[in-house]
């Protein structure tokens, strides 16, 4: 399959964003600006762990010669985050090659104008080369976004670590104790986030878009830290109590969701994005508080469930980008705009978790269905394609090979089916595009004397 994405990719787009697998031509994405070759750089590691040698020996070359930050556009700071920046560690350090090392704290050095606000919560939007940032027009009252400036704390540690530059580290703390001083309504917190006010926006509280990111972000920093993060563990089991009370429900047919809760009211709708929090759950079951490990196990357990539902409800035996429990339905959805499947890795990511930390031979089964749905109905001559409605019986192709597809979804379902010393979790975690980053043991000490 990744040769299959990856052949027609260099076909037909060589150096552009993504592929248009149908019409077999490049697909430029505004959230990269004039960044280009966000497919190359996201799916470098993929390429290394498949032993790809000769593609990734290509990809390589292609980034020494051809990745460009010299761009007059603007980004979204937290798409090129977590694709560039974490897919340039992740080459860096499974490959050892220099080459992204440099890039990647170079890129990171472009980022760090995105921080001049009053209070250092980073603006969604940045011209790079004018270092002029903005946010979201409709994002409630100028906000910053839950999910955008809380998922750079992995990535800029690591640049820090990388660069011997203490400044990225810095940015993200930051960012911690801007949250900590903050009253969290019912111990939640809001999407939404002024960064010139520092007061939250709209009380939408969500697990989901928006949300999703930040909640895997403080537990992956205290794993990252070989769990000497004692401040963000804190913050991340705090906020999984907080959800259990406020967000997590059972439906009459017996399926556990997330809702999303807007200013007290809960919307029973989850979102495809939202069910990678079964793999957050039991990622961190083993750090909870001691009578909570079997329990947090027991809720992954049940959102893998749910997801693996939402999928073989329907005709593709792909998921949606969203379902709902109201009205009488469970797990499916009931809207048009959200029947749609863009080849997303969430429920695959969920399904790789519980399958390392449980062996439950059922994960291994889900991970093969979706395969073969994938093999069947998103598989075109040029590539993968996402799919309009997942409900009907015949496939309208959205026309694009996500960067995400390469990097995520066939990387959960490679690892689901290797062995588990393959990225063992007690020496990395990944980033939220799937892009591994080592643990920093406690006897790592600075890198900054050997790496310059």
């Amino acid at each position: 399959m990744m040769k299959h994405a990856w052949d027609n990719y260099k076909r037909y787009a060589w150096g552009l964003n993504e592929l248009k697998p149908i019409s077999k031509q490049g697909h430029s994405s505004n959230l990269f600006g004039n960044i280009q070759g966000a497919t190359i750089v996201d799916a470098l590691d993929t390429l290394y762990i498949m032993e790809m040698k000769d593609e990734f020996k290509e990809a390589k070359e292609w980034v020494e010669k051809n990745l460009d930050f010299n761009v007059n556009a603007e980004i979204s700071v937290f798409e090129v985050n977590i694709r560039f920046v974490g897919g340039l560690l992740s080459a860096y350090y499974l490959s050892g090659e220099e080459i992204f090392r440099k890039k990647a704290v170079e890129l990171g050095e472009k980022l760090l104008p995105a921080f001049n606000t009053p209070t250092g919560i980073p603006w969604a939007l940045l011209n790079i080369k004018s270092g002029i940032g903005r946010n979201w027009p409709w994002a409630s009252g100028g906000s910053s976004i839950l999910a955008e400036f809380g998922t750079l704390h992995l990535e800029f540690v690591h640049l820090s670590y990388l660069s011997g530059n203490p400044v990225f580290a810095e940015k993200v703390m930051n960012i911690r104790k801007v949250l900590n001083r903050l009253d969290k309504p019912e111990g939640l917190y809001p999407n939404y986030l002024n960064p010139s006010s520092g007061q939250w926006g709209q009380h939408h509280v969500s697990i989901g878009g928006l949300g999703d990111s930040f909640y895997e972000y403080l537990l992956k920093a205290w794993l990252m830290s070989d769990k000497t993060d004692e401040d963000g563990k804190k913050m991340y089991y705090d906020a999984v109590q907080a959800i259990e009370t406020h967000l997590i429900r059972k439906s009459s047919g017996g399926l556990t969701y997330i809702a999303e809760w807007k200013g007290g009211l809960l919307e029973h709708k989850m979102g495809h994005l939202t069910c990678f929090a079964g793999g957050m759950f039991a990622l961190g079951a083993d750090g909870a508080p001691s009578d909570k490990t079997g329990h947090h196990i027991e809720l992954g357990a049940e959102i893998a469930r749910t997801c693996h539902e939402s999928y073989d409800r329907t005709r593709m035996k792909l998921g949606p980008e969203a379902f709902r429990f109201d009205g009488g339905v469970e797990a499916i959805a009931t809207r048009q705009n959200e029947k749609y499947y863009i080849l997303r890795p969430e429920v695959i990511e969920t399904y790789m978790y519980m399958w390392r930390l449980t062996h439950d031979p059922k994960y291994r089964e889900w991970g093969w269905e979706a395969v073969e749905a994938l093999e069947k109905h998103c598989r075109v001559d040029g590539g993968y394609s996402g799919i309009r409605d997942v409900y009907n019986n015949h496939e309208s192709h959205d026309d694009v090979q996500q960067s995400f597809f390469l990097s995520e979804t066939l990387k959960y379902l490679y690892l689901l089916f290797s062995e588990d010393d393959l990225l063992p979790f007690e020496h990395w975690v990944f980033n939220t595009e799937a892009h591994p980053l080592p643990v920093l043991h406690k006897d790592d000490g600075n890198k900054e004397e050997n790496q310059k």
